[in-house]
């Protein structure tokens, strides 16, 4: 069964930085399109990147724009979210996810990915 398996979540202070990691436990990312999400206590669930596999493009929520970066190892079998100048409002758990059909790139929606990680805590002090 594919499995997503993120890592490098934490507790940082505020302005500083974490990197998390995505992998898929039973084969590579190539053709899919990937996204980060995060949830809040007491929130839904919210994007927060995206990557179109092809092309590399990249898309971000307003509210992480200039401070994160989503992007994957050359061998295609992980993706990573690069977290910097970390807020308070941060704090979450981050998901990665797989759109496996290769329609909803960029996409913002969660039920458009198919295969979900467990989550990985961010904690953000200020």
């Amino acid at each position: 069964q594919v499995q997503l398996v993120e890592s490098g979540g934490g507790v940082v202070q505020a302005g500083g930085s974490l990197r998390l990691s995505c992998a898929d436990s039973g084969r590579t990312f190539s053709s899919y399109h990937m996204g980060w999400f995060r949830q809040a206590p007491g929130k839904e669930r919210e994007f927060v990147a995206a990557m179109k596999w092809s092309s590399g493009g990249t898309y971000y929520d307003d509210s992480v724009k200039g401070r994160f970066t989503i992007s994957r190892n050359n061998a295609g079998n992980m993706v990573y979210l690069q977290m910097n100048s970390l807020k308070p409002e941060d704090t979450a758990v981050y998901y990665c996810a797989a759109d496996y059909s290769g329609r909803y790139y960029y996409s913002r929606k969660s039920s458009n990915y198919d295969s979900w990680g467990q989550g990985t805590q961010v904690t953000v002090s200020s």
